[in-house]
C-alpha cells in the first residue's frame, strides 16, 4: 500500500487555504469597487412628486419649494452620471421632500384664503341680521 507523507498533505492543505483567503480578499475588493446601483426608485418617487405639485398648480403658491426640488432633481441626474449614487439618493429624497413640502404649502394658503372668505362672508351676514328686517343696505 502507498502513504502519502503527512508533511505534503500539510502542504497542500496550506497552500489550499492560502488560495482560498486570497480569492476571497480579491472578491471583497472587486465587491467594494463597484458602483452601487441607481437610486431609481428615489428618484421616480422625486419626479412623482414634482408632477403632482405641478398639476395641482403649486407654483402659484409655493414656487420657491417647487423650484427647489427640481434643481435637487437635476444634481440627482448629475450625481448619477458621475457615479455618486450616495449623493444622487440623498438629493433625491430632498426632491421628493420639497415637492411635498410646496403641496402642502400651497394646500395650506389655499385654506387660509378659503377661511379668510368664509369670514368674510360670516361678517357681512352678521351685519345684516344687526340691521333688522325694515333697514335699509
Amino acid at each position: 500500500m502507498h502513504q502519502i507523507p503527512i508533511r505534503s498533505t500539510r502542504n497542500q492543505a496550506v497552500t489550499f487555504l492560502r488560495r482560498l483567503a486570497a480569492t476571497a480578499l480579491l472578491l471583497t475588493l472587486a465587491a467594494c469597487a463597484s458602483t452601487p446601483p441607481a437610486p431609481t426608485h428615489a428618484l421616480q418617487a422625486a419626479e412623482t412628486a414634482i408632477t403632482n405639485a405641478e398639476q395641482a398648480r403649486v407654483a402659484d403658491y409655493a414656487s420657491i419649494e417647487l423650484n427647489e426640488a427640481r434643481e435637487n432633481l437635476a444634481a440627482a441626474r448629475k450625481a448619477v452620471q458621475d457615479e455618486d449614487m450616495a449623493r444622487a439618493e440623498r438629493l433625491a429624497e430632498q426632491s421628493r421632500v420639497n415637492a411635498e413640502l410646496a403641496s402642502a404649502h400651497a394646500e395650506l394658503t389655499r385654506a387660509r384664503a378659503i377661511n379668510e372668505e368664509m369670514q368674510r362672508s360670516i361678517d357681512i351676514l352678521k351685519e345684516e341680521m344687526q340691521r333688522g328686517p325694515g333697514a335699509q343696505p
